[in-house]
């Protein structure tokens, strides 16, 4: 039988299970097979490109439970597509007229490398994808078995990705917080802008993490720090249609009645019509290896405060985000379960030489399985007609209506 190497990589942004992930795995290979050889490529996909790999040694094994404790990724992150040859010569990663997916693939042939472990949200994984349908054509001996990282949860056709759970919780924490700026000025508008490109899963379970959060707060009657100014006064995610005007009007409304109000607006709403405006008007809008617009230039929250600060008669407008705070978080108990079982069985599959996403499979009854790499995808919009968003609107006291 031919010796065994693993590697592994993160990619993408950061979500509060990469850490983890990466101790997992090195804790599952230390458990059922100690004699395989680990190492971890640094900043993803860049790494394999220019064959910066660190060595997982005897003393990272034993210490590898230590990892379940941190934030951010210990081996890096970087956003590199495979099949983007164009940018990954502009960035230096492969000569002109090498195709990555090659170099790719002889960097893990000359690394000796037969399973990869990748660790990302959809990018990564269909990148996966495409270097594993690359070497499987061009007869490379090698398993890759993905593990899905995104705080969106926003994986086709995966139930729950990992770090999302702690994003949601992390973020209610940043903005118990926030929330006391309504006592620093009179009609204050408090935009809090939560991380969804196109999926409001993570800004409609923020909120609702929120509300529960502070739901058994007590206070002290005649005082403004309240209930109604720990409350939220609107959500706006991609998947909701949205009426300006309307929603101006009910705010403005809110704001007379009682001083203030609360909005929590996802990244990615309006952003269509954002971008549309903004390239009308001239601008040229950046977008990365990827396609996608660079949402970070975009601000969104932006957007939204300047067309409700005037209308509502705001006399003190802000945006804050928690992001990056919340993305960057170590996982909480809920994700260190969902990471264990699959970072359990991505080791089983990849030693079976079964390649593909770990992940509980809606299409199978939400079974915890490892998902064909075809199947992947991304974008996956978030379903407001669950009971819970339902709840959730109910409590806010908004109408929504589908986009």
């Amino acid at each position: 039988m031919a010796k065994q190497k693993v590697a592994m990589l993160t990619a993408g942004g950061l979500a509060p299970c990469l850490s983890s992930a990466v101790g997992g795995l090195i804790e599952r290979y230390s458990d059922v097979a100690p004699d395989i050889e680990l190492v971890a490529y640094r900043s993803g996909y860049q790494g394999v490109l220019l064959g910066d790999s660190i060595k997982i040694t005897t003393d990272m094994r034993e210490k590898a439970p230590l990892l379940h404790r941190y934030g951010g990724s210990p081996i890096g992150n970087s956003r590199v597509k495979l099949t983007n040859a164009a940018d990954c010569v502009k960035r230096g990663l492969v000569k002109e007229g090498e195709n990555p997916l090659r170099v790719a693939a002889e960097r893990l042939a000359n690394d000796g490398i037969t399973i990869l472990h990748t660790i990302g949200g959809d990018d990564t994984n269909t990148t996966a994808a495409d270097l594993a349908a690359y070497l499987a054509a061009n007869g490379y001996n090698l398993t890759v078995v993905g593990l899905p990282k995104t705080v969106d949860n926003d994986v086709v056709p995966i139930r729950q990705s990992l770090g999302a759970w702690t994003a949601a919780e992390v973020g209610a924490h940043f903005f118990d917080n926030v929330s006391n700026e309504q006592t620093a000025a009179p009609r204050t508008l408090i935009i809090h802008e939560v991380m969804g490109r196109h999926c409001g899963w993570l800004t409609a379970a923020t909120a609702r993490a929120y509300l529960q959060r502070t739901k058994n707060y007590e206070y002290v009657d005649g005082f403004m720090t309240n209930a109604k100014m720990k409350s939220i006064d609107a959500v706006y995610l991609p998947e909701m249609a949205f009426d300006l005007d309307a929603e101006a009007a009910r705010l403005k409304e809110v704001m007379d009645r009682t001083g203030h109000a609360t909005v929590f607006v996802s990244e990615g709403a309006c952003l269509d019509a954002i971008v549309a405006e903004r390239e009308a008007a001239g601008e040229t809008i950046k977008r990365d290896a990827f396609g996608h617009v660079k949402i970070d230039t975009i601000n969104v929250g932006g957007w939204f405060q300047k067309q409700f600060a005037g209308l509502i008669n705001a006399e003190r407008s802000l945006v804050q985000k928690s992001g990056y705070f919340a993305r960057s978080a170590p996982a909480n108990s809920d994700d260190l379960r969902l990471i264990q079982s699959m970072t359990d069985l991505a080791v089983e599959s990849a030693l079976n030489k079964v390649s593909g996403v770990t992940g509980h499979d809606e299409a199978q009854n939400g079974k915890l399985r490892t998902i064909e790499f075809p199947r992947i995808k991304g974008g996956k919009a978030f379903d407001t007609s669950t009971k819970w968003f339902a709840q959730l609107m109910d409590t806010i006291g908004q109408k929504y209506q589908a986009a």
